[in-house]
């Protein structure tokens, strides 16, 4: 009896180690990534998609790639109204989770961390495109997009080569000192107009008010100068407005936007995708068209296992991005250091000494992403997407196109 006992024990506990080894490990290692978001503030109402892309790529994440490496990644929302004085406020208890990697909003979240983060040693990773005023030396907030200055230099001379070959383009640009950003923006594509007057002329640089009321004499002074294409890569508001001008004025001379201000967040507002005909969306981000692409494909694939609820859209691709390439890089340190032993540092290095290639971001980039300590955005081969209202409907009209090297301004 005692025998047979002893032969059951034996065989429950070898059956037990069999079924131990075929099961895969789960031993995770979590690390806390800080989302800064605007749940309440002037972008309260864009917010909901940009975390619906971060929290669907992060849940993707888990599943696909941190399971394998034992690596768990945990979101949490910090609603800072994208106001800098509420950042740096709940900044303490942010970094009392010890992260080593976080989202940014935005401008306000640069602002406010942007100094303390290499003491802190916790990588922010923003969406948006960079300021010339943050092109400085080892910096710890990145960015996967080169500056707002080089996405319009890339499109002024994609558009130069390809419309108006073999002489300098005329363009205008609608902007405002009110804004430090769009400021800076002024700034740097008034330098580099200067430095290319072979490739364009600026006719004019047209400030005005943030949010104005009109702006139809301005818009019909450099349309009679001339102006063959108007910059508009500042807000919703300017570029509602210009768009309003055009129409009061019967001309259809195409308008430039960005990533913040594009098509399919205007087209509502001025009426339809249709009112926008000819006009142009340029950034280092995907053009998020009814295109069937790679970025769609991963959208869908987000959609239908893993909970992505938010629409196809701009800023919910601008979620996306800047979280997968916090990620990456988190992959990049975990197989360099080990899972658990992840530091604020390790990621900083992994950014610095690794050119992630465009297959990583599935189309959502412009093209590989590589970082250095003289700047805080890709300077190797930085280049931007182009789509275009045609027929009613945005399409890709040009990717991968170069950004060309610019001296600071």
């Amino acid at each position: 009896m005692r025998t047979l006992r002893s032969w059951a024990v034996r065989t429950a506990t070898l059956a037990g180690l069999l079924v131990s080894a075929a099961l895969p490990s789960t031993a995770q290692t979590v690390y806390q990534v800080p989302a800064m978001s605007d749940f309440s503030g002037p972008f309260s109402s864009i917010m909901p998609m940009m975390a619906g892309g971060r929290e669907a790529v992060a849940t993707w994440w888990n599943t696909e790639v941190g399971a394998k490496m034992g690596v768990k990644v945990e979101l949490k929302s910090y609603d800072t109204r994208y106001d800098a004085a509420q950042t740096a406020s709940l900044w303490p208890g942010v970094l009392a989770t010890k992260p080593l990697v976080g989202l940014s909003a935005g401008g306000p979240d640069t602002a406010a961390l942007q100094q303390r983060l290499p003491t802190d040693k916790v990588v922010m990773i923003s969406g948006s495109a960079a300021n010339g005023s943050g092109w400085r030396p080892n910096q710890w907030v990145l960015t996967p997009r080169p500056t707002f200055v080089h996405e319009i230099a890339g499109f002024i001379e994609w558009y130069q080569k390809t419309k108006t070959p073999g002489r300098p383009l005329k363009a205008a640009m609608f902007t405002t000192e009110a804004s430090p950003s769009f400021a800076d923006m002024a700034k740097g594509v008034a330098a580099y107009a200067k430095a290319k007057p072979n490739v364009v002329n600026l006719v004019e640089m047209v400030f005005v008010d943030v949010q104005p009321t009109d702006v139809t004499l301005q818009l019909r002074r450099v349309l009679n100068a001339g102006a063959e294409v108007i910059l508009v890569p500042t807000n919703i508001q300017q570029a509602v407005a210009v768009k309003r001008a055009m129409q009061a004025l019967g001309k259809n001379v195409p308008i430039v936007h960005g990533l913040q201000n594009s098509p399919g967040m205007l087209q509502k507002l001025v009426g339809s995708m249709a009112a926008m005909e000819g006009d142009y969306e340029m950034h280092g981000g995907v053009i998020t068209s009814d295109e069937e692409n790679d970025a769609k494909k991963f959208y869908d694939m987000l959609v239908a296992k893993h909970g992505m609820k938010v629409p196809w859209h701009a800023i919910t691709s601008l979620g996306m991005t800047q979280t997968l390439l916090a990620l990456r890089a988190v992959e990049v340190a975990a197989k360099k250091h080990g899972p658990d032993k992840l530091t604020g540092e390790h990621i900083h290095s992994a950014m610095l000494e690794t050119t992630f290639p465009a297959k990583d971001f599935f189309g959502l980039t412009g093209g590989d992403l590589d970082f250095s300590v003289e700047a805080p955005f890709p300077t190797k081969d930085p280049r931007i997407n182009i789509g275009q209202v045609v027929g009613g409907k945005l399409v890709t009209v040009a990717k991968g196109v170069p950004v060309p090297q610019l001296a600071k301004w």
